[in-house]
C-alpha cells in the first residue's frame, strides 16, 4: 500500500502497510473523512513523520487522541494551530516549563519548532471525529503507534521518552530502559498536574541526558 508518510519513517515501517489491520485503518478513516468532519486535516495525519525523521528523532512524547475541536489539531500531540487558544494541558506544559528552565510562555501553542529540533510527538490515535473524543480508538491506529515505538526502540538508542499520565506509561512499557532515558509523571492535564506533572522538571531533565550524549539540547 502506498502511503505518503516521511521518507525514512516509510522505510522504517514498511512492513505495516500491507497488514490487514492497516488496510482495514485505511478504508476506515478514509470512509470517515468522507461522512464526517475529522480532525487533523487529511494532510496533517502524518505531521508528526514529515517535521521529524527518523534520524533526526532525539526526543519522543506519547499522547492519546488528536484535539477534537474545530481548528485545533495539527497532526502532533500536545500541539495546536497558531493562533488557536492553548488547551489547559499545553498551558501546564509551558508552565512547568517556566519553572523548570525560567522561560517565557511562547504566544503560539504550536509545538513544529519542537518537533523540527527532533522531537516525535506521537499521538496514539491519530484522527479522531469532530467533538467525539476516543472515536477512532481501536480503529488499528494503536496498532501503528506501537509499531513506532518498537521500531525505534530498537533501532536507535540514547533517546528520551516523556510519558505523562498511565495511558502513555503504559504504552510505553516496552521501551528498553538500558539504551533509553524514560521520564514518567503524570498527565499535565487540570486533573492531575499537581499531582506531580508540576516539578518533574522533565525539560532540564532530558537537556541534560541530550548533552551528556553529545547531543544538541532541545530549545524548549
Amino acid at each position: 500500500m502506498d502511503i505518503k508518510l516521511e521518507e525514512t519513517w516509510r522505510a522504517l515501517l514498511k512492513d505495516e502497510f500491507d497488514k490487514d489491520y492497516f488496510i482495514n485503518l485505511v478504508q476506515f478513516v478514509k470512509s470517515e473523512y468522507s461522512t464526517y468532519q475529522i480532525f487533523p486535516p487529511g494532510k496533517q495525519i502524518f505531521s508528526a513523520f514529515d517535521h521529524c525523521s527518523v534520524d533526526a528523532t532525539k526526543v519522543v512524547i506519547i499522547g492519546q487522541d488528536p484535539y477534537h475541536g474545530i481548528g485545533q489539531a495539527n497532526g502532533l500531540c500536545f500541539s495546536v494551530a497558531d493562533g488557536v487558544r492553548k488547551p489547559p494541558s499545553l498551558q501546564n506544559i509551558f508552565k512547568e516549563i517556566t519553572s523548570d528552565l525560567d522561560k517565557p510562555i511562547p504566544d503560539s501553542g504550536n509545538l513544529e519548532r519542537w518537533a523540527s529540533q527532533g522531537v516525535l510527538m506521537l499521538n496514539a490515535t491519530l484522527t479522531v471525529r469532530d467533538s467525539t473524543p476516543g472515536s477512532h480508538q481501536k480503529k488499528g491506529w494503536e496498532e501503528f503507534t506501537d509499531a513506532v515505538i518498537k521500531s525505534v526502540n530498537e533501532q536507535k538508542s540514547d533517546l528520551v521518552f516523556l510519558l505523562w499520565g498511565a495511558y502513555a506509561q503504559k504504552k510505553g512499557a516496552i521501551i528498553d530502559r538500558t539504551k533509553h532515558l524514560v521520564l514518567e509523571s503524570p498527565h499535565p492535564s487540570p486533573f492531575a498536574a499537581h499531582r506531580g506533572f508540576f516539578g518533574n522538571k522533565h525539560f532540564s531533565k532530558c537537556n541534560a541526558y541530550l548533552s551528556q550524549k553529545g547531543k544538541d539540547e532541545i530549545d524548549w
